[in-house]
């Protein structure tokens, strides 16, 4: 799926009062809308995906996806740069080391969230494991600046798209995938199953 339309709940509508002083105008379905199609999914069961070049729809399962060797790992930016995400990423790098081969570059989506990631101590964790904690910006994501990847280069990335040259070079290869999937790959030097990771694999 490219996009996702869900119902507004109250932990929405408390974040939207948080952050904006314009009223929110909510949009709901009809109640007595008809569906050509209904989907049942267990998000418990649901194993984390990985997005292969060139394109954001072209995934495998983290089981299919086999160890590919990487040179860095992006986690944040717009996308993917919550403070849950940053937690998230703290928590498996926390008292590992990336691999020697890996440029890790995580960047938070605004500065509160960089503030907050100082408060709760995941800034040191990151960069104690050898990662670059960056203030906000799109940076490595549209091949702007920091991280841009050389011809051959791959690079496991929570931004949002995987197009060919996005992020540098033609010929260098983006695969888009989770913060947990990110911070594992970081680790591993590979795209790496997180559970993996965090049950003590060197």
């Amino acid at each position: 799926a490219k996009n996702g339309i869900f119902p507004v709940d109250e932990k929405t509508m408390e974040y939207v009062k948080k952050h904006s002083t314009k009223e929110p105008v909510v949009y709901e379905a009809d109640p007595d809308a008809e569906y050509d199609e209904v989907y049942t999914i267990d998000l418990s069961k649901l194993r984390p995906t990985v997005a292969f070049p060139h394109l954001p729809e072209n995934t495998k399962t983290i089981d299919e996806a086999g160890e590919i060797a990487i040179d860095q790992v992006v986690i944040g930016s717009c996308t993917n740069g919550r403070l849950n995400d940053m937690k998230i990423a703290a928590e498996i790098l926390r008292g590992k080391q990336v691999h020697p081969k890996v440029r890790t570059i995580v960047i938070p989506a605004t500065q509160q969230i960089y503030l907050d990631c100082i408060r709760l101590g995941y800034v040191e964790d990151i960069v104690k494991a050898g990662a670059i904690f960056s203030t906000p910006t799109c940076g490595p994501c549209l091949g702007g600046h920091m991280g841009i990847l050389a011809a051959g280069e791959r690079c496991v990335s929570t931004t949002n798209r995987n197009f060919v040259g996005r992020m540098g070079h033609t010929e260098s290869e983006v695969y888009l995938a989770s913060p947990a999937v990110a911070a594992a790959s970081a680790i591993a030097g590979y795209i790496a199953d997180p559970e993996k990771i965090a049950g003590g694999m060197e």
